[in-house]
This record gives structure tokens, C-alpha cells and sequence, in this order.
């Protein structure tokens, strides 16, 4: 489990290093962030090496930045499997509940897939 949690982080942090809008990992994704970032020299060369410049980890837990203004559009976890997707990386569906609810053929699953009429 620890190594599919790892290549999940890579993933989402390499997804992140191309992404035009926001992205946010999985619980379990999100662990393996924190892991990685307390390597600090490897995780700053891998920032380096992957996306130019070194990725913050940026918790969402205030509704507003430092300077009282709104944040960002928040992200939801279908638009962050949907990049990683995209950005060609294999997606481990148990790490990303919404992604494990549902097929990569699903269409109307309704359980957050970027086509769910309830989304």
C-alpha cells in the first residue's frame, strides 16, 4: 500500500506540475505528499526536475488566503483524477473514491464523474 499511495502522490504532484487550475489529492494521496515533502532535498529536486519550480503544499482548511481574500475556484476530486488522466498517468481507482465508484466507461453513475447529471 505504501508504494501505490507513493506513485499516486507522483502522479497527482506531476498532474499538478502542467495542471491550468487548482487540484487537490485524496486522503491517502494527501499522506503521501506529506512523506515525501519531509525528504525535503529529493522532494525539491523532483519539483525541480518535473514541474521547474518546487510545488507548495497549500492546505484548504481556511476559506480565505492570508490576505482575507476568497480563494480560489475550489477543486473537487473528479477534476483532479480527470488531469491525471489527462496527463497520462495511470490512476490507482482505490486511492480516489470518486474515481472507485465508478468505470471509466460509466456515464451516468452519479457518484461525481464529470458526466453525473448531479454534478
Amino acid at each position: 500500500m505504501p508504494q501505490r499511495i507513493l506513485d499516486q502522490a507522483l502522479a497527482f504532484l506531476g498532474t499538478s506540475a502542467i495542471a491550468t487550475q487548482p487540484l487537490g489529492p485524496s486522503e491517502l494521496v494527501d499522506i503521501g505528499w506529506h512523506t515525501f515533502i519531509l525528504y525535503t532535498v529529493d522532494y525539491a529536486a523532483f519539483c525541480q526536475r518535473v514541474a521547474g519550480r518546487f510545488i507548495h503544499h497549500v492546505p484548504d482548511d481556511d476559506p480565505t488566503d492570508q490576505g482575507g481574500t476568497p480563494p480560489t475556484i475550489p477543486t473537487t476530486l473528479t477534476d483532479t483524477v480527470t488531469a491525471i488522466r489527462r496527463a497520462g498517468f495511470t490512476l490507482d481507482v482505490d486511492l480516489w473514491p470518486t474515481a472507485a465508484d465508478c468505470s471509466s466507461k460509466c456515464t451516468q453513475c452519479h457518484a461525481g464523474c464529470t458526466d453525473s447529471p448531479t454534478r
